[in-house]
């Protein structure tokens, strides 16, 4: 069974950074795609950012030059390092990534249980 379990969210005053972590584990074969999503209350959940095994990274625009995803492949861990946050930005984040079980072989979507991120004005 896999599991991802994030941290790092928070309270943070408009202009903060926090930086999100999400480490997946269990009995994993590979993991293709890592990223975050986010939900704001009464809104659909959105790309934040995520990034290929290989490093290639994709941004909601939103995010760009503010926030900025990274991975260790060796720890199965992504990372959301998030800077002059604004208070748009609050939201429950979510960790997703797309691989392999071992034991099914068949490539899925798995979700961690979400983070919430509040910026302040």
């Amino acid at each position: 069974q896999v599991q991802l379990v994030e941290s790092g969210g928070g309270l943070v005053q408009a202009g903060g950074s926090l930086r999100l972590s999400c480490a997946a584990s269990g009995s994993i074969f590979s993991i293709n795609t890592m990223g975050w999503y986010r939900q704001a209350p009464g809104k659909q959940r959105e790309l934040v950012a995520n990034i290929t095994s290989g490093g290639s990274t994709n941004y909601a625009d939103s995010v760009k030059g503010r926030f900025t995803i990274s991975r260790d492949n060796a720890k199965n861990t992504v990372y959301l390092q998030m800077n002059s946050l604004k208070p748009e930005d609050t939201a429950v984040y979510y960790c997703n990534a797309v691989l392999t079980e071992v034991v099914t072989t068949v490539e899925d979507d798995y979700w961690g249980q979400g983070t919430q991120v509040t910026v302040s004005s």
